[in-house]
């Protein structure tokens, strides 16, 4: 047991949980946004729907946090890491669509070779602390035409998963 406040060893202890990495995308007006997402998870089948954690600081994140925003959901694959450091804003000023195959056709961006995609539509969100938790119905999936082979983030770096 360490002797540090409730908030730093709770991030300490979070970094030691393995999560899939996403890239949050939706066209705001005439402008398109994107940002990287590692607090994702399903919410419920029926009906079909997830929710997404968007740090308050997120410039866009009163768009999600609006009933009825639409945005896609890109679980990524290994071969994302360098759109999701872009997405993450670690090369400031730099357009976050300039990596990657996007369509850009439909009403929220996506990448054609993710993982998965989901298409989704805010129902309601909770602002809590430092972060809003955004439920969203799920409108559409379209599932990647790729290898099983989803990017992982844990104690700050990539990994990937090696099933047995």
């Amino acid at each position: 047991m360490h002797d540090k406040p409730v908030s730093e060893a709770m991030k300490l202890g979070m970094r030691r949980l393995a999560s899939g990495v996403c890239v949050i995308a939706a066209r705001i007006g005439s402008e398109k946004f994107a940002m990287t997402a590692s607090s994702v998870t399903s919410v419920s089948d029926n009906p079909a729907s997830l929710l997404v954690c968007i740090n308050k600081l997120v410039s866009q994140q009163e768009y999600f946090s609006t009933q009825g925003s639409k945005f896609s959901v890109n679980i990524l694959g290994q071969e994302h890491e360098d759109i999701s450091n872009l997405c993450a804003g670690r090369e400031p000023g730099k357009d976050r669509f300039s990596l990657g195959n996007w369509h850009k056709e439909k009403a929220s961006p996506y990448l054609a070779d993710a993982q998965a995609v989901f298409f989704c539509e805010t129902d309601m969100f909770i602002s809590y602390g430092s972060h809003q938790i955004v439920i969203a119905h799920i409108q559409q999936v379209r599932l990647g035409d790729v290898e099983f082979a989803p990017l992982l983030y844990a104690n700050g770096s990539y990994g990937q998963f090696t099933p047995k």
